[in-house]
């Protein structure tokens, strides 16, 4: 009992937090009360016309009046739905906007542990059931409260009596109701935790599409979806249940209550207790006690959804986030960095990183090889600040890089990884992501000629407003890896991560992005993950990584003759590497070879 109040307040506050109009919130009520009162005047009106019902009983003013009720109804009413929808609207615009912010504040661990897909639920089907309950159950909840106390107070002035049997059904009805509305929460949960899910698998399968094609993984990839569609139904046939067990019992209690108040007040206008008027206004009352009641009864069933759906908004929105201000501005980025005694496990488990130590120059090249699985990524991680070290620490000169905030300490650093990430959009919108200032035409195709992109962008009708298609589908590996090395040579980083930047290429497509590469290392502090040898025997330092420890280090000579597995794997590589051709080269390199 204690969760669920905990429910409803967290509930509660989420929506009050998105700052909702309060003006055009209590205009709204206000507008609701004063539709439903009107409403009530109508009963009154018929009662008097039955009672001495004759034409010449009814007088221009009483129709005049009558139908200026039923606008003032009319008017108030639909003023009362457009604002409470629009003030829905706006408190899940909000939600939204603090769910977004959320979602680039959040740390990588957060992702490494959630689907990108159930996040992406959180965002569109979780607020989306918040908007239902706002603006479509709000308006008939309040409503319903104002006609069901009204019509009950004038019907216990009418008959005090016959008042007091119908409200025997009240208990009768919350007998049913609450159970019901318990089970009612936990399928809603349910079915957004299956929604969220089946988003997830849609996600993961589509933007991989390519994969799950040329893998034959179609059978595979239904029978997942299948399953999740299947669950979706499940909870859904659950629901109608519910709703099945509700609507007849309810409908059931309504019926008896006419009968019985229709039997007993026949009865008491024989006797003249009651008029015919009396009895057929209290037939009008009880039926806009009636209505009402389906309207909260559907006002309660999504209530229970939206509590539900705001449990998993308000854990993403109470996750950890990166603090990207908080800092000293790092001003230099030209000195040397000290990376000591560090040991990291993801989610603090087995270490994958085992007390390393070492310390990139700057203005020099340090190379980091060995087999897969040592840590040589992790480490790039540590220094991108993506995790945080279990122990040691990352210095820059003297001081810690931690003391320094996120964005000032990012903006140093230049990432090339091996996958060359594209956003969909243009070859100029990729090559200008992240900056922070409008660059000029001659700053982009510099860029552009410095990575030895600017060739193939100008073979393309549109130029630098090409588009890349999702994922930059539409461009070569080797184009979209000198893409990644403009965007690098764009943003001037005084420090240079380049992640296997050359692993997944031809040799033709290598020889070129390497040259784009050593444009773009010259004067900068360089860390290069490699599994070519061949692109890092020029290194300053060439770190060896085994099982997360460095077992040897120093430059390409030495290692070849001091360390046995680093022998072997450069006696593999470097004798089988196939000579390029000069003419095999473009234009710019050509020349210079």
């Amino acid at each position: 009992m204690t969760q669920k109040k905990t429910n409803w307040r967290s509930f509660l506050k989420l929506i009050w937090q998105t700052k909702p109009s309060k003006w055009m919130l209590g205009t709204a009520i206000g507008l609701s009360v004063i539709s439903t009162v009107v409403g009530l005047i109508v009963p009154l009106f018929t009662k008097n016309m039955v009672d001495s019902f004759s034409l010449s009983a009814i007088e221009p003013i009483h129709i005049v009046a009558l139908v200026l009720t039923f606008t003032a109804q009319a008017v108030a009413g639909g003023l009362s739905i457009y604002m409470l929808n629009r003030v829905g609207q706006g408190v899940v615009a909000n939600l939204r906007d603090r769910l977004w912010r959320k979602l680039l504040a959040l740390t990588v661990p957060y992702y490494d542990s959630n689907r990108t897909g159930e996040t992406i639920s959180r965002m569109t089907n979780d607020t989306g059931v918040v908007k239902g309950l706002i603006s479509e159950n709000v308006t008939s909840f309040f409503n319903g409260i104002i006609a069901i106390i009204g019509s009950v107070t004038i019907l216990l002035v009418l008959d005090w009596k016959m008042t007091l049997i119908m409200l025997l059904a009240v208990p009768l009805s919350l007998a049913v109701l609450i159970p019901v509305g318990r089970q009612m929460y936990f399928i809603s949960k349910g079915l957004q935790d299956e929604t969220a899910r089946f988003t997830g698998i849609l996600t993961q399968v589509l933007s991989e599409i390519r994969l799950v094609k040329s893998s034959n993984a179609e059978p595979l990839e239904y029978e997942a979806g299948r399953d999740r569609i299947r669950k979706l139904f499940q909870f859904g046939v659950r629901e109608g249940k519910m709703q099945a067990m509700i609507a007849p019992l309810i409908s059931f209690v309504i019926m008896a209550l006419l009968v019985v108040i229709i039997g007993y007040g026949g009865m008491r206008v024989s006797s003249g207790a009651l008029t015919a008027g009396e009895l057929v206004a209290f037939i009008l009352y009880l039926i806009q006690i009636i209505m009402p009641m389906n309207q909260i009864t559907t006002f309660f069933t999504q209530l229970q959804k939206a509590v539900g759906a705001t449990e998993r908004i308000i854990a993403t929105l109470d996750a950890d986030e990166e603090d990207t201000v908080r800092g000293q501005t790092l001003e230099n980025a030209h000195q040397p960095i000290t990376v000591d005694h560090v040991t990291f496990g993801y989610n603090n488990g087995e270490a994958v990183l085992k007390d390393i130590g070492f310390t990139l120059d700057p203005g020099k090249v340090t190379a980091i090889v060995g087999p897969s699985g040592g840590g040589k990524t992790t480490m790039f991680s540590l220094l991108e600040r993506f995790y945080t070290p279990q122990s040691g620490t990352i210095r820059i000169g003297e001081t810690p890089i931690d003391d320094y905030s996120l964005q000032s300490w990012r903006s140093k650093i230049g990432y090339v990884s091996q996958d060359s990430p594209l956003i969909a959009g243009t070859i100029k919108d990729n090559i200008t992501y992240g900056m922070d200032r409008e660059v000029s035409a001659e700053e982009l195709q510099r860029a552009a000629e410095m990575a030895y992109a600017d060739h193939f962008i100008q073979d393309f009708p549109d130029g630098f407003e090409t588009e890349v298609g999702e994922r930059g589908v539409k461009l070569s590996g080797g184009q979209r890896q000198r893409i990644a090395i403009a965007r690098a040579l764009l943003r001037d980083p005084e420090i240079l991560m380049l992640d296997e930047a050359t692993s997944s290429l031809d040799s033709k497509s290598e020889i070129v992005v390497q040259e784009a590469l050593k444009n773009l290392m010259r004067g900068r502090t360089t860390l290069v993950i490699a599994h070519r040898l061949s692109t890092v025997v020029d290194a300053d330092q060439i770190l060896f990584i085994e099982k997360g420890t460095i077992t040897g280090r120093g430059k390409h000579e030495e290692l070849f003759q001091s360390h046995a597995l680093y022998r072997e794997f450069a006696t593999q590589q470097l004798r089988i590497r196939e000579p390029i051709q000069a003419e095999e080269l473009p234009e710019p390199i050509r020349s210079e070879a």
